[in-house]
């Protein structure tokens, strides 16, 4: 029976032991891993660079754009404000280019390339229209753009003429000739002599001459604010204002008309009606007060006795009329004459005409101005009534 034979010891040490193997396995496959994970980190930290890179880009992008609004939002911003009015001219054919540096010159925008580019963003320019423009520096790039599609063109000098209510004939003539140069006499004789031009017969039916008449039109030249070319003739003045008048009337509640017929007036009687309230009255929730007790006193037979008319006679009005001055001999005076005066005393305004077509059912049949300063009036329904108040109003007025 052989005996096993230990290996020899320069056997083991020529052949790889077992533990040997194991550890050159694990340390290969150790290597790879580390490779692997080397290979990992590298394309992460690739990845992160990359995305670093595009942020970057992102922010200097961003900062790009900022600044360039802000640079476009600043330029678009109207330039220092000034008082003094610039004028620009702005023939047909002009390009916006050329405007704009000429905008830019006059100091209305701040970059005329800016304001070039903003026109073409919002597709304006195509509907400017051509002419002087007239602008004050401060004012807007979107409120310049509105005014040039507009037209809003600077005015050619001419005539202007404020009407105000209550004013008769002889002080706008007057008005007239102190402000513009134009005769009084002309324009009275335009008034008295007046045709009609076509369409303005359909308006108003506008008295025939009549020598009671102080003047013709009294009363049909409508108190507002006029324009007119600086050549403009009389006769085209007066036209206007009785065409404003007639135009002014359809603001009246409809069937205006029809009242006036069932009262049994004129549209002259209205208008001569509104003149008296006018003239007397300052509160305007007491015109149709004033107006009911002025056709009471008509009901009755009564003199109006209203010192407007008595004024209206005078060359110049009084603070205070005399005795004496109650007594001029006129149609226009009534307290001496019943009914109303031949006709209006001065342009009444709308409100007024309304008044006298639409009175207030009362019984008063006077009234008298306070003098506490608020220029209202009281009103009364009989002569003792109104005797006291004549008192209560004098005592008012000198406490």
């Amino acid at each position: 029976m052989g005996l096993l034979r230990r290996p020899d010891r320069r056997e083991q040490a020529g052949k790889p032991g077992a533990e040997t193997i194991r550890s050159f396995y694990f340390e290969a496959g150790q290597s790879r891993k580390g490779e692997q994970q080397r290979d990992v980190d590298t394309t992460a930290s690739r990845r992160r660079s990359r995305r670093w890179g595009v942020l970057g880009i992102l922010v200097l992008l961003a900062a790009a754009a900022a600044a360039v609004w802000f640079y476009i939002n600043s330029a678009l911003q109207p330039p220092v404000p000034s008082a003094a009015a610039v004028r620009i001219s702005y023939p047909a054919g002009t390009s916006t280019a050329k405007l704009a540096q000429e905008l830019e010159a006059k100091g209305l925008i701040r970059d005329s390339r800016i304001f070039s580019l903003y026109l073409r963003y919002k597709g304006e320019g195509d509907r400017f229209q051509a002419g002087e423009y007239e602008w004050t520096p401060g004012v807007t790039a979107d409120e310049i753009i509105a005014s040039l599609n507009s037209g809003g063109t600077v005015k050619e000098a001419g005539l202007r003429l404020t009407v105000p209510e209550g004013f008769t004939l002889l002080q706008i003539a007057q008005k007239l000739e102190e402000q513009e140069g134009m005769k009084a006499a002309d324009l009275l004789a335009a008034a008295d002599s007046y045709q009609p031009s076509e369409g303005t017969e359909d308006l108003l039916a506008l008295p025939a001459p009549d020598a009671k008449l102080r003047h013709r039109l009294e009363g049909y030249l409508f108190p507002e604010t006029y324009e007119w070319k600086k050549d403009a003739k009389p006769q085209e003045i007066v036209d206007t204002m009785v065409r404003e008048l007639g135009r002014r009337l359809e603001a009246l509640p409809k069937g205006w008309q029809d009242v006036m017929k069932e009262r049994g007036l004129t549209f002259h009687e209205v208008l001569t009606i509104a003149s008296l309230i006018e003239r007397e009255v300052v509160v305007d929730e007491e015109r149709k007060i004033v107006s009911g007790v002025i056709q009471n006193r008509l009901k009755e037979g009564m003199p109006l006795q209203i010192d407007a008319t008595v004024q209206y006679l005078l060359d110049k009005p009084k603070e205070r009329l005399l005795h004496k001055d109650l007594e001029v001999v006129s149609p226009y005076n009534t307290y001496l004459n019943k009914g109303l005066p031949p006709g209006p005393i001065a342009s009444p305004s709308l409100a007024s005409i309304e008044a006298a077509l639409y009175p207030e059912t009362t019984t008063y049949l006077f009234y008298v101005t306070k003098k506490d300063g608020t220029m209202g009036h009281l009103f009364a329904e009989t002569f003792e009534q109104h005797k006291k108040n004549i008192a209560e109003s004098n005592k008012a007025g000198n406490p």
